[in-house]
């Protein structure tokens, strides 16, 4: 790990590559979630003992935990074939049956975001995850006809970030359901060593630690910021990344002690000093920082209101004490802060 010599072997290469080339490729070296991990090795492990295809598999949880990284292990410990889609390139259900009639026995299907599946595609997907048969309809009108067509037994993996998005009949059809958490700095601090070692990039644990608190509880981020990180020990310092390396590189890149960016500190600087710390509506907020509503509900909000310096209240959208302390300015003692005493 100290030596500065060494090259990443990905240092020219495409990020999704890199990305990709990071990923764990077993269940014992996966970090975190650790009764996901417990009860998938339960079910992998019984379906190899019996010899057949395990229950279908739904993963649940905030972008950037692992859910894709755990579709690909659950297909290395199955020792099968893999097939990648999403949701919302599943328009029509003739796109599903194309993919299902292409499968070989024992392959996993992984879509991802599958709550944003087709309605039709969904109901054709009901038959093929519990008879493994799929319906096809030729002609239409009175004279239409369905033809049945065998589909080979298969394991779906289900990936979805909105898990209340998910219909009633398409949930009941997955035999293990798991949540996926976000993480601790200690469980990032481990994500971000084994890293660092498969880009060859010298880490101190106090680089680790700096980086980990910033990485908002997901390892997608703290792989990201890592490798910013290194962009920056490589150029303007002597390539190892120590605390004082990763605070120095993450302040250019704009992501403060907490793990706020740009568009966090933007939305929460309009909520604090145009507003008055709210309640003000989303729409007007987004407009504030020149940013869609969906993006500031989406991006910008969750991490805001999980760390504590955002509420959503039936007024809208509310600054917290810590939110004002955190810009560096006194809460005022009426108006918002009443909502929280």
């Amino acid at each position: 790990m100290e030596d500065t010599d060494l090259a990443s072997p990905y240092a020219a290469g495409d990020e999704r590559e890199l990305e990709a080339a990071l990923r764990p490729r077993q269940l014992s070296d996966f970090v975190g979630q650790p009764k996901v991990r417990e009860q998938l090795g339960l079910v992998l492990t019984s379906a190899l003992r019996r010899g057949r295809p395990p229950d279908h598999v739904l993963l649940s949880g905030a972008p950037g935990l692992g859910k894709t990284s755990l579709a690909m292990i659950i297909a290395a410990e199955l020792g099968a074939g893999i097939r990648v889609t999403s949701g919302p390139a599943i328009e029509r259900a003739g796109d599903l049956a194309a993919i299902l009639t292409a499968l070989t026995e024992g392959d996993v299907l992984f879509v991802d975001e599958i709550h944003r599946i087709a309605r039709p595609a969904e109901e054709l997907l009901y038959i093929a995850m519990e008879d493994f048969r799929v319906d096809v309809i030729v002609g239409k009108g009175p004279g239409a006809t369905a033809i049945p067509l065998e589909v080979a037994p298969f394991t779906l993996v289900g990936a979805t970030t909105r898990a209340g998005l998910l219909t009633g009949p398409l949930r009941d059809r997955f035999g293990f359901v798991g949540h996926m958490d976000f993480y601790e700095p200690g469980e990032l601090e481990q994500v971000l060593r084994r890293s660092a070692d498969l880009l060859r990039v010298p880490l101190r644990p106090d680089g680790a630690e700096e980086i980990a608190g910033r990485s908002r509880g997901t390892p997608r981020i703290a792989n990201r910021l890592l490798r910013r990180v290194r962009d920056y020990a490589e150029v303007r310092a002597d390539g190892v990344i120590t605390r004082a390396v990763a605070r120095a590189a993450l302040t250019v890149y704009d992501v403060d002690d907490l793990g706020l960016d740009r568009l966090d500190r933007a939305v929460l600087d309009a909520l604090v000093r145009r507003f008055g710390g709210g309640p003000v509506g989303v729409s007007t907020l987004a407009v504030a920082v020149g940013e869609e509503q969906r993006t500031v509900e989406e991006v910008a909000e969750p991490y805001l209101v999980r760390a504590g310096l955002l509420a959503r209240t039936p007024r809208g959208r509310v600054a917290t004490p810590a939110a004002w302390l955190h810009l560096g300015l006194t809460p005022p003692r009426t108006g918002p802060d009443s909502l929280f005493e």
